[in-house]
């Protein structure tokens, strides 16, 4: 046995060699993707540290925001956390445009 790598693209004829860039293709745009995603997160994340809220629809824009990725963890996509999440969501909402109402 040798511990020299095998050249794969070498075995394949032109339809599984042209399968094998489109996958290696899709893995870069992908992953260019996810690098921008948490280049993005980051940068609202800064925002939202920045400054604190003076308004009830600033906390609830940051509350909402924390509930939102709680709920892409394991715990929070649990069935029943997941309904908490969505009626805990649904009050903010309710309750900002009730304010926004007001004045």
């Amino acid at each position: 046995m040798t511990d020299d790598p095998v050249n794969l693209d070498g075995r394949r004829d032109a339809a599984g060699q042209m399968a094998a860039e489109i996958r290696r293709h899709s893995l870069r745009a992908f992953e260019a993707d996810q690098d921008a995603l948490r280049l993005r997160q980051e940068e609202l994340e800064t925002q939202l540290l920045a400054e604190r809220a003076e308004t009830w629809p600033e906390a609830a824009l940051k509350a909402e925001y924390l509930i939102r990725q709680y709920g892409k963890t394991a715990e929070g996509q649990d069935a029943r956390r997941a309904k908490l999440i969505d009626r805990a969501l649904g009050d903010l909402a309710r309750l900002v445009e009730r304010e926004k109402g007001e004045r």
